[in-house]
């Protein structure tokens, strides 16, 4: 089958030998999968990973057991190995044994056929189009920080990053009702936003020290967001990291503790609020797609998603 494979120098569409469904797992056929910003830093040395790429997908089941075997589905992307003490807590995202496909030591879906964990799969409503239902993984990451903090109307939050999940998490925190500022550097990334009453703002215009915001997510995908996300978040305020990044970073954590912020990891969420809020209505995801790519141009479509401006690159997978 035609792939995008990383081999940990270059990527390249090459024919790959098929996955296998195996016990407990699903052959996906994959309709549509999504470019993230973790794509393009695994491709700069990331996770130090090789095989096939991506991770945010949408397809339909063609091997597995009985009940999934025709369903459109979307998939988690942690296969924990569901026996050990972190999985036994609930925690199989952090299962020491984990493996993250297209990320860590498994496959992904930039081919035409993927192999899911069932545990991980999801059915997709039929009205919800696969290319709204693409973007379950990055808003799931998304609804993360509402599975972690409780965010309220009376709070002032800031969003820091203009690409796609800061968009995304942007609209989410929107919906609790609290006041969302979004900070970016391109404005027409930023109009998508003003159906859902948050507030924008240029990089240049942003005073960081002056903000004093009581909860900044941090979404930049750069390693030099950080200590512009330190400098918005009150004393006592809390600063939420989502950038996961190549780059190493050298940054000042005095500020951290003299003003008592406190630091929250974010990665992975829950895909039940995603597909809810897709299929509602509740989140805008159309604006978000700047271009569909077939599968044997996926090298092309990589390139694409890494010039700046641009938004979400999708691969379609379904040709033959």
């Amino acid at each position: 089958m035609k792939s995008l494979y990383f081999d940990g120098r270059r990527a390249a569409v090459e024919e790959r030998q098929e996955p296998e469904a195996g016990q407990a797992m699903a052959l996906v056929q994959v309709h549509l999968a999504g470019i993230c910003s973790t794509d393009l830093e695994i491709i700069r040395g990331y996770m130090s990973f090789q095989g096939i790429l991506g991770h945010e997908f949408v397809g339909e089941v063609l091997e597995g057991p009985a009940e999934w075997c025709g369903q459109r589905v979307v998939g988690e992307i942690n296969f924990a190995c569901e026996s050990c003490g972190l999985c036994r807590a609930g925690l199989g995202r952090h299962c020491v044994a984990r493996r993250v496909m297209g990320i860590l030591e498994a496959d992904g879906a930039f081919a035409h056929r993927v192999a899911v964990p069932v545990s991980n799969l999801h059915r997709v409503p039929t009205t919800l189009p696969d290319e709204a239902a693409v973007f379950t993984e990055p808003l799931a990451a998304a609804f993360e920080i509402l599975e972690q903090l409780e965010v309220t109307a009376e709070m002032r939050c800031i969003v820091l990053g203009d690409g796609k999940l800061g968009l995304l998490v942007a609209q989410v925190l929107a919906g609790t009702g609290a006041r969302v500022i979004a900070v970016g550097r391109h404005p027409e990334k930023l109009t998508c936003l003003e159906a859902f009453d948050v507030e924008t703002c240029q990089v240049g215009a942003f005073d960081s020290a002056s903000a004093n915001a009581d909860l900044v997510v941090e979404a930049t995908g750069t390693s030099r967001g950080l200590e512009q996300a330190i400098a918005a978040t009150r004393p006592r305020g809390t600063l939420v990291l989502k950038s996961t990044v190549a780059e190493p970073s050298q940054i000042d954590l005095a500020p951290l503790v003299i003003n008592e912020i406190r630091v929250v990891g974010s990665r992975c969420g829950p895909f039940e609020p995603a597909l809810d809020a897709l299929t509602r209505g509740l989140v805008d995801v159309a604006p978000l797609i700047t271009e569909t790519f077939p599968l044997i141009r996926a090298t092309q479509a990589l390139s694409r998603a890494g010039e700046p401006g641009v938004l979400k690159v999708l691969i379609d997978c379904s040709q033959p």
